[in-house]
């Protein structure tokens, strides 16, 4: 693989503090970690020669069916307990600490062969992006199954379908060696992140590195500090929803500042405040994660399902073809309304 040498995003908010990574990929063109498609919104994360994970989008588009096979590997060799130590020191603040433990997945990420990175541009932030929901980590406690369904949308589906993270393989249970060993790095403050892949044809963050971490995370009643992988988002895209928000300031701004000509104190602390919540808005918009590229699956349709026959042979999805989805019955009188 070849890459340019990562470059460090800083935020225009709170002092100009780091914001993540970039990475430029030159680089391979298909990669051992990715998305392959075919028909009838089905797909499946190919690692190698292994099929690790199968999905089926919902023919309404409220969510997708998943089923994990047992093979996923992480393309990372473990973190040593030096290695730990010596980057998760939190010496020189919470941003260094961060850009250390970024910089360290990105140089590793450029050398995995059966990693997700191919050519193009990448960004490597730390923590959750802002649409996440902090209480969903607890449900991966009680319901993880390799078999199972993430919505979208809700409306109406089971509360513990509603996720943000899809973990690649069973968390250990917390009284695993392993996961004894990172809770005790927990408790010193070394513990590295997990690692998480964006991947917007499942709509939710995959765990590339540290299942056992997240396990001793969570069984120490703590949030899992991540370090999130994603496609760069298209620049167009990215000016498009700066757009609102821009028009919206420019006409506080124009309202606030008539007034502060009559010195208003009050009117002065409102223009910061709303200078300051802009900012922010520019910055939860550059994080956007941009899409994630699918290759074509050889086989096509034939081959989807034969992998799921030899795979995961008790699966079952839902309907992902409007042609499977039965229309409710209607009475004469709800007829006579349409």
């Amino acid at each position: 693989m070849s890459a340019v040498k990562p470059s460090d995003l800083y935020s225009s908010v709170g002092g100009g503090g780091w914001d993540g990574l970039t990475i430029e990929m030159e680089g391979p063109a298909r990669p051992g970690l990715r998305i392959e498609v075919t028909g009838e919104r089905r797909l499946l994360l190919r690692q190698g020669d292994r099929v690790v994970l199968l999905g089926a989008q919902r023919a309404t588009y409220r969510g997708v069916y998943y089923a994990r096979t047992g093979l996923y590997r992480s393309p990372l060799s473990p973190v040593t307990a030096v290695v730990a130590r010596r980057i998760g020191e939190k010496n020189g603040g919470a941003d260094a600490w961060s850009a250390r433990w970024a910089h360290y997945f990105a140089d590793v990420l450029r050398n995995c062969p059966e990693g997700p990175l191919h050519r193009g541009r990448w960004t490597l932030t730390c923590g959750m992006p802002s649409w996440t929901v902090a209480t969903h980590w607890q449900r991966l406690l009680a319901v993880d199954p390799d078999q199972g369904h993430i919505t979208w949308f809700g409306y109406g589906d089971p509360e513990e379908d509603v996720r943000d993270v899809l973990p690649l393989r069973r968390l250990s249970l917390p009284d695993a060696a392993r996961v004894k060993s990172y809770r005790r790095q927990l408790r010193e403050g070394v513990l590295p992140p997990a690692l998480l892949w964006w991947v917007s044809g499942l709509n939710s963050l995959l765990v590339l590195d540290g299942h056992d971490r997240i396990a001793a995370a969570l069984a120490e009643g703590v949030l899992p500090d991540v370090v999130v992988l994603a496609s760069a988002a298209d620049p167009g895209w990215v000016s498009m929803l700066e757009r609102r928000p821009l028009r919206e300031y420019e006409g506080r701004m124009e309202h606030l500042q008539a007034q502060s000509y009559h010195e208003d104190a009050l009117t002065v602390l409102r223009i910061g405040g709303a200078t300051r919540r802009f900012a922010e808005q520019l910055r939860s918009i550059s994080q956007t994660q941009g899409r994630t590229r699918a290759w074509v699956l050889p086989g096509g349709r034939a081959a989807w399902l034969q992998y799921a026959a030899e795979l995961t042979p008790a699966w079952a999805p839902g309907p992902t073809s409007l042609k499977s989805v039965q229309a409710p019955t209607m009475s004469s009188a709800q007829a006579s309304l349409c």
